[in-house]
């Protein structure tokens, strides 16, 4: 496994680079989870558009201000943060050898390099300002494309999705939260994937509103997008070992899978970046600093739930244009993520909660909530259309979704 690029590179290649121990594999690749939802909402944005489906907006804007105080506020922060925190990886090498995620979630810094950044960003932003003053302030008309704002919703659903994901797991395991507030806060791993599709959902549905784009249309473009993102950070969490790991598999592996490798079905996550041994939550003591591996292999349900991500981000994708019914593909989506996820989780390590004597696991009772939202969605957005097909045929409306 890869905690880092670095050991990735190390393992791959044979070489050392230090500074890559900066980069965390798991990190990487939500980063690289969210290009892929930008790229695939731009594209889809762009296809409705075409289509008629959605319009550009007009906006009137004031050219020639003096930029806001806010926007030199917020430079000046974001410097010295750079500063403060990243300089000293670039410049220290114990920081990286003695664990970045330490440092960066931990109040030492660099005060001298915080305040120069934050001086030069203040300087250019200065600079950009009195470069596009004008003596007079003139108002202009633009046109805005609707995909020319995935910038911004991208922003807010990596904001808002990782917000909910960290809350989402706090209650998934409520007792190690009360236990350890401080750690679960200021952990960069512990994430909920169901807990950062609805809030960074409703996020992007907010923003889009702002934008003119209604509910229904964004959550048709993001169903693909949604669904191969997924499969992306999936391949993050299996490449790090982050601990979503299925349980001990100790079985034979099926003859159907005999051209596969024997780490596909069943896995020790060696070095992996929970530093866990024990696959058995706690019956089985033992050191990773001495077996940095787990004891005994698991399903490795991470990889499977890629794989599964990425062929149903090939259904939606072939679906999208074949479907003229606004809300059905992302009702579809919400089908096929539950059942994905709720197969998953009857062979994956989680916690349980004790309701009426059945012990469903957090992810499972969402499976079963977005199941249900699914069929409804789909079934009140083919009713809308049929009452519009009937009104469109006595000549009193539109069917155009």
């Amino acid at each position: 496994m890869y905690p880092t690029i670095y050991h990735a590179f190390q393992d791959i290649f044979g070489i050392e680079l230090s500074f890559l121990k900066i980069a965390n594999t798991f990190g990487l690749f939500v980063a690289l989870a969210f290009l892929a939802a930008n790229y695939i909402m731009t594209l889809e944005l762009k296809r409705k558009e075409k289509e008629g489906i959605l319009n550009p907006l007009n906006y009137k804007v004031i050219l020639g201000k003096t930029l806001p105080v806010y926007d030199f506020v917020i430079n000046t922060i974001f410097g010295f943060i750079i500063g403060y925190k990243f300089v000293p990886l670039l410049i220290n090498k114990a920081i990286i050898d003695n664990g970045v995620q330490q440092f960066i979630f931990s109040l030492k810094g660099n005060w001298i390099s915080g305040i120069i950044l934050a001086v030069l960003f203040f300087y250019f932003k200065k600079r950009e300002s009195d470069k596009q003053k004008l003596p007079e302030p003139i108002e202009k008309e633009i046109v805005l494309h609707p995909w020319q704002n995935m910038g911004y919703f991208t922003i807010v659903a990596a904001v808002a999705g990782i917000a909910g994901a960290k809350i989402f797991h706090w209650f998934e395991y409520w007792d190690d939260f009360v236990k350890y507030p401080l750690e679960n806060i200021f952990s960069a791993s512990g994430l909920t994937f169901f807990g950062g599709l609805i809030a960074g959902g409703a996020g992007v549905l907010w923003a889009a509103r702002k934008k003119g784009i209604s509910a229904l249309n964004m959550l048709d473009v993001g169903a693909p997008a949604m669904m191969l993102a997924y499969g992306v950070g999936r391949i993050g969490c299996h490449l790090s070992g982050d601990g979503d790991w299925g349980i001990v598999n100790t079985t034979t592996k099926p003859s159907f899978l005999s051209f596969m490798p024997d780490w596909f079905w069943a896995y020790n996550y060696p070095n992996n970046v929970a530093g866990q041994c024990d696959p058995t939550n706690g019956n089985m003591p033992c050191s990773f600093e001495i077996t940095p591996y787990l004891l005994k292999p698991v399903f490795p349900t991470p990889l499977w739930e890629a794989i599964a991500a990425i062929l149903l981000f090939g259904v939606l994708w072939f679906l999208r244009k074949r479907i003229k019914t606004t809300g059905v593909l992302f009702g579809i989506y919400l089908l096929f993520a539950a059942v994905e996820r709720f197969l998953i989780e009857t062979i994956r390590v989680n916690s349980k909660y004790n309701i009426l004597g059945m012990h469903p696991s957090q992810a499972e009772l969402i499976s079963v909530f977005l199941f249900i939202s699914g069929i409804i969605l789909i079934y009140f957005s083919m009713k809308k259309r049929n009452e519009k097909i009937e009104t469109n045929g006595s000549g009193l409306g539109d069917v155009t979704e």
